[in-house]
């Protein structure tokens, strides 16, 4: 199987990863981005190698999809350990192996340590897991990779405890952008649902309060769906399975096909195939079919399943961000929820990591009165939030204008630059906690930044390595941006290097005065001044 260029950059940096020392390693793909043909290339590699490798499920249907899917994508049968099936027993070198039944201690020690060289963990946040970590530290010398969809910062950090970095991450907006997936549009429906008197428990609602606080506004979210959603393919998730069934009922008695699906149901396999062929609108489930399941046709997510977590959010609507034929977007619906806290998972979590910008954009969504395209409404969103930061670095400019500096301070760097993985960095692996070290701090000053305001290891990483690609393409230099906005000039550090210069040169020739023909605030390096 050929892979797409993102894929083979994720392999590649797997094994890069591995090379460098750092043996546990995250692999950060969103879902509908073939995740699985990733880790089974990087089991073809190391079987290729004479390597035993050992990819880690917590259900029996997982551990045979991945089974087939690595026999689909590499030729490559696996061994199943798995109750009474036993991989010791067997020549293969790629093994699917069930927690449940790895973790006793009983079957745990009838492996050497080394037995394995390779173990892979798909939904990497169930690694954290006592479970997982019973069997992660039997076979402690093994490289570990672990797979995830987009995590958010908390993610990150809960992850941090254990991998020690992210080999590969692509985001959600660009699969969209490089149309690996679909659009996603999100709609917000003037229903307010009332959650306040809801409790947390382990980080997220309590699953029975909110199907007691759902349950008084099914009716009307389901007069919703039928204006909505009758010529979609939806799939929508609840709270609970009584929640999920009842709501079920009151979509058919309403005209809307709908099915139910949940672990006990016997004729599951059926009801998900009739769903593929569309032989039904609608199918209720109370969180079954957050990972582990495909249906590129669904068209349509409604989450009445809210949720703080945003790794699950990004889950469920996953289940609808696949290609498929004559798919043009996903529509994604969303509801006033009413809150204590701005916890709440919105649309607008799925495309950025910005409090500031997911604010904006729902405010924006709430504002519509029709569906918009998420990836537009977070530039949208971004640039408001932009403008608002420069008038706020403006103030810090003037209070920062007497104070005279060889060098620019970090803070206004990442001000002027507004990259939202530098403004809101936070460190989660080890050797990022650290203070920078003497060759960061060499280099910092070399770019004309002042190593004293970066506070760790990883900031100084991610600050040089924002420099050093600035300098390649060309961008306005720390100095030049600091000489430009201390003059009122604005957007300087989306400028090029060569466009400040000029500038410095004509404000320098005019005695280091801004010429009057020029106006800083409106100037742009494009057109000159407005």
């Amino acid at each position: 199987m050929e892979l797409r260029p993102y894929q083979e950059e994720a392999v590649q940096a797997i094994f890069g990863e591995w090379d460098k020392g750092r043996k546990k390693t995250l692999l950060v793909l969103p879902t509908g981005t073939g995740k699985t043909i990733c880790f089974a290339k990087v089991i073809e590699e190391e079987v290729r190698q004479g390597k035993r490798t050992l990819m880690l499920a917590h259900r029996g249907e997982l551990l045979q999809q991945a089974a087939d899917k690595i026999e689909k994508v590499t030729g490559i049968k696996s061994a199943v350990e798995k109750a009474e099936q036993t991989s010791l027993e067997s020549w293969y070198f790629s093994v699917v192996g069930s927690v449940q039944t790895l973790m006793r201690e009983s079957r745990l020690k009838q492996f050497e340590p080394d037995y394995f060289d390779t173990i892979i963990v798909d939904e990497a946040h169930h690694s954290l897991a006592d479970s997982y970590q019973v069997i992660l530290d039997h076979f402690e010398e093994a490289n570990v990779l672990g797979v995830t969809a987009t995590p958010d910062r908390g993610d990150r950090q809960n992850l941090g405890k254990y991998f020690d970095s992210i080999a590969y991450d692509y985001s959600l907006p660009h699969a969209i952008k490089d149309g690996y997936l679909v659009p996603i549009k999100a709609l917000t429906i003037p229903l307010e649902l009332d959650l306040t008197g809801v409790g947390s428990q382990a980080g997220d609602y309590k699953v029975g309060e909110l199907g007691t606080a759902l349950d008084p506004y099914l009716e009307q979210i389901a007069d919703e769906m039928v204006e909505i959603c009758q010529d979609r393919h939806t799939l929508v998730f609840l709270p609970l399975i009584a929640t999920s069934q009842k709501f079920t009922q009151i979509l058919n008695d309403k005209g809307l096909s709908a099915r139910e699906v949940n672990g006990e149901s016997e004729d599951r396999a059926e009801i998900l195939e009739a769903f593929n062929k569309k032989e039904f609108k609608v199918l209720c489930n109370s969180m079954l079919l957050t990972e582990g399941w495909d249906c590129p046709p669904v068209d349509c997510i409604v989450v009445l399943r809210p949720t703080k977590i945003r790794s699950l959010y990004a889950q469920m609507v996953g289940r609808g961000t696949r290609l498929n034929d004559r798919k043009e977007e996903l529509l994604l619906l969303d509801f006033l929820w009413h809150t204590e806290t701005h916890e709440l998972c919105h649309p607008a979590h799925l495309v950025t990591d910005s409090p500031e910008v997911a604010a904006r954009m729902t405010e924006i969504i709430a504002d519509s009165n029709e569906a918009i395209d998420l990836n537009t409404t977070e530039e949208e969103a971004a640039q408001s939030v932009l403008e608002e930061r420069e008038e706020a670095l403006a103030k810090k400019l003037e209070s920062m204008r007497r104070r005279k500096r060889r060098l620019v301070d970090p803070l206004q760097f990442e001000f002027s630059i507004m990259e939202e993985d530098l403004t809101g960095y936070q460190p989660a692996f080890g050797w990022e906690m650290q203070p920078p070290s003497a060759c960061q701090c060499e280099t910092l000053e070399k770019f004309g930044v002042n190593p004293e305001g970066v506070e760790s290891a990883g900031k100084a990483s991610l600050i040089i390595d924002k420099l050093m690609k600035r300098a390649a393409t060309g961008l306005a230099t720390p100095k030049q941006i600091r000489q430009l906005e201390q003059r009122g000039f604005r957007h300087v550090g989306q400028w090029t290097k060569d466009q400040a210069a000029k500038l410095i040169g004509q404000i320098a020739a005019n005695s280091w005065r801004t010429p009057y023909s020029i106006n800083p605030a409106t100037y742009r390096p494009s057109g000159g001044a407005e």
